[in-house]
């Protein structure tokens, strides 16, 4: 990921005949509530700011009125903002001409909608190549590059199917499909895939997480449910009465929830599932050895630990050696297996209840970061799992 496809910078949107009141309300400390209260202003979003990286999943969370669809129909002009500029690869978006729009949404810019919005009388071929029509592109090849894209999806077999003909799941691949044939580089998602049973819902979720492998596309995508995030986003943003509340991996807002509104989308989710080796280890939990001499090794094992990890001037893992060694001019280095920065916890329980001793967590460089033992991840089980159990 390099440099950001969308730069949003003190956004805010105001519903109603006198924005400058609201603003100035918000600026002096009132809230969204406050403000529609004293002066019938509907706060949609305030002082939005955020990057979403070239390739990302950027994910908007928030409960019903939290300002996150306004917030995308901003992104994309389908709503004028109050204040504020968007910029995507380096346009401000608020102030290009009406007709530069809606040439940028039809070639680079395409948006899925919860409801699937296909047109009934006409094919899954024609639905998904209707955005190439309204493009002026003629019909072989906008055909042949729709039926591309349907076998992308799963969906060439049914090309010359109705849309009734069709489960939710396959109508919601047809969209999607739409949304790709135009072959663009920013896709926004408002719910998409929240209409959907749980089990259609993760099918497309893997079919998102497939294409997004190969494809690489920058992708803006709505939800209020927290596993989707955290299945599907690079990182989240979590919006609030209009504001941003915290913006971070899906690791981060675990491991740090910014406030009791956040914390309170994990009631009854088991976030430990969510956790890899990097947020479970401790950074100093074993003591380590660079050189193998009796002294080194003495001092490394001079309080209470049993055994240290013995690692080379790149500080990469080569075994450990046990207090039994200390008198030995030539102590024996015994073989141990590493663990992976991003292995999930059921990976590590695995590895860690097979092992006598702690793991070596190490990153993609294999070199050394810290350790995980069975006491750490029976310590994380027990503090995430609780209220689950």
């Amino acid at each position: 990921m390099n440099s950001p496809k969308v730069v949003v910078e003190g956004l805010c949107k105001v519903f109603g005949n006198n924005p400058k009141l609201a603003l100035d309300m918000l600026a002096a400390g009132a809230g969204k509530d406050e403000v529609f209260a004293k002066t019938g202003q509907v706060v949609g979003v305030h002082k939005a700011s955020f990057d979403v990286k070239e390739g990302e999943i950027f994910v908007l969370m928030g409960l019903s009125g939290s300002g996150k669809s306004t917030l995308i129909r901003l992104i994309n002009r389908l709503v004028e903002p109050t204040a504020g500029k968007v910029v995507i690869d380096g346009r401000d978006i608020a102030a290009v001409r009406r007709s530069e729009l809606t040439a940028l949404r039809r070639t680079d810019m395409s948006m899925v909608f919860q409801s699937f919005a296909l047109m009934p009388q006409r094919t899954v071929l024609s639905n998904a190549s209707f955005g190439l029509e309204v493009a002026g592109v003629g019909k072989r090849d906008r055909e042949k590059r729709a039926l591309a894209v349907l076998e992308q999806v799963g969906l060439a077999p049914f090309a010359q199917k109705l849309p009734s003909e069709l489960s939710g799941g396959m109508q919601q691949r047809v969209g999607l499909a739409r949304a790709l044939a135009v072959n663009p580089s920013l896709m926004i998602m408002d719910e998409a895939f929240s209409a959907l049973d749980p089990l259609k819902r993760k099918e497309m979720q893997n079919v998102l997480l497939e294409l997004q492998k190969n494809q690489r596309r920058t992708i803006l995508f709505v939800s209020h449910d927290l596993e989707e995030a955290i299945r599907i986003g690079t990182r989240i943003a979590i919006m609030e009465g209009g504001r941003i509340v915290q913006i971070g991996t899906p690791q981060e807002i675990i491991s740090n929830p910014a406030d009791d509104y956040v914390r309170a989308f994990f009631d009854g989710v088991d976030t430990s599932r969510y956790l890899t080796a990097g947020d479970l280890m401790q950074r100093d939990g074993v003591p380590t050895v660079r050189s193998l001499d009796a002294s080194s090794v003495a001092e490394s094992l001079n309080g209470s630990a049993e055994y240290a990890f013995v690692l080379d001037g790149e500080r990469r893992i080569r075994g450990f050696v046990t207090r039994d060694a200390m008198g030995s001019a030539t102590p024996d280095v015994k073989q141990v297996e590493s663990v992976s920065l991003g292995a999930t916890l059921e990976q590590v329980v695995s590895r860690v209840c097979a092992s006598s001793t702690a793991l070596p967590v190490v990153d993609a460089e294999q070199r050394y970061c810290g350790s995980v033992d069975q006491a750490m991840v029976l310590k994380v089980l027990t503090r995430n799992r609780g209220s689950h159990v």
